[in-house]
């Protein structure tokens, strides 16, 4: 078996809860991230440099390591899917609707909506039971992400909503629920370290395309806070957290995995309250509390 095969988050010792408690602060930071690169570059130049190197980073890992490649294409055709549905689709999508108008409240809220297509769909497509009490949860939590969103809608309520950025953040929601299923049903059995680094380089393939027709490709290479976000976002991100997502997607029913997103908008609410003094209302605070049951009462057990 190689090194790759027994990292410390495979290993049956560690519990989904712990992983689950990590996981949730490092998806959190993507939106204080977003916000303190903003200024310095074109938002999908910025999600091309990090995939770029969170693949080849994992790709000269899994080498070293020894870890096992695909043998067949269909496992590498897989992992491409899998990579532009959740990363490229997804990713680029939100930062792109945010950077063409659309509020980072509506942008959280559609992305929130995850959990729900996540266990609607989870039965038809995967044959996963949805239980009552997972129902319960989902609903819960999805009141609990409302809360927290709240003020912000009200505050982003004035200036209108653009109707294409809009779109575009709904196609990406649904393109991470679908990457979600898909990566459940299709990528059992793979080495968590090269089947990510295939990811990316699906992930590639949108996000080139979308730089070629709406950007110059500006990074501002002399900017720290945009080297510090990008790098950041290669190691905690790209490779922390989502190799965490998969463990977990591989361990459990991904409406249950799922309805972790839920306590993202208030975590990011304290993090952007921590780093950018940003108003955190009693609203929010009991949002995410909310959000915490919601997602305690999906996953118990």
């Amino acid at each position: 078996m190689s090194v790759a095969q027994t990292t410390t988050a495979q290993r049956p010792g560690i519990p989904s809860a712990a992983l689950a408690a990590l996981f949730v602060p490092l998806w959190s930071t993507g939106f204080v991230t977003a916000r303190l690169v903003a200024p310095h570059a074109e938002p999908l130049t910025f999600l091309g440099l990090r995939f770029a190197a969170a693949g080849a980073v994992l790709a000269a890992y899994a080498l070293f390591a020894g870890a096992p490649w695909p043998r067949s294409a269909k496992g590498w055709l897989d992992a491409l899917v899998a990579g532009m549905l959740i990363h490229g689709l997804y990713l680029g999508g939100v930062f792109w609707a945010v950077a063409h108008g659309l509020p980072s409240g509506i942008s959280a809220l559609i992305a929130g909506l995850q959990p729900l297509f996540t266990g609607l769909l989870s039965k038809p497509l995967l044959g996963e039971d949805v239980s009552r009490r997972r129902a319960l949860g989902i609903a819960i939590g999805a009141l609990g992400a409302g809360l927290t969103l709240l003020p912000k809608l009200g505050a982003a309520g004035d200036g209108g909503i653009p109707v294409v950025p809009l779109l575009v953040c709904a196609a990406g929601m649904a393109a991470i629920t679908l990457g979600t299923i898909w990566q459940k049903s299709r990528g059992r059995g793979a080495d968590l370290t090269t089947n990510t680094a295939m990811q990316y380089a699906g992930a590639l393939v949108p996000i080139l395309i979308g730089i070629a027709l709406t950007e110059q490709g500006r990074f501002d290479a002399t900017s720290l806070p945009g080297w510090l976000g990008l790098l950041w976002s290669i190691f905690g991100m790209s490779i922390g957290a989502i190799l965490l997502l998969m463990v977990l997607i591989r361990r459990g029913a991904v409406a249950q995995v799922a309805s972790l997103l839920y306590l993202v908008p208030g975590v990011s609410a304290v993090m952007a309250w921590a780093m950018f003094s940003e108003a955190l209302t009693l609203i929010q605070v009991a949002g995410l509390l909310v959000a915490a049951l919601g997602v305690a009462v999906a996953n118990r057990g």
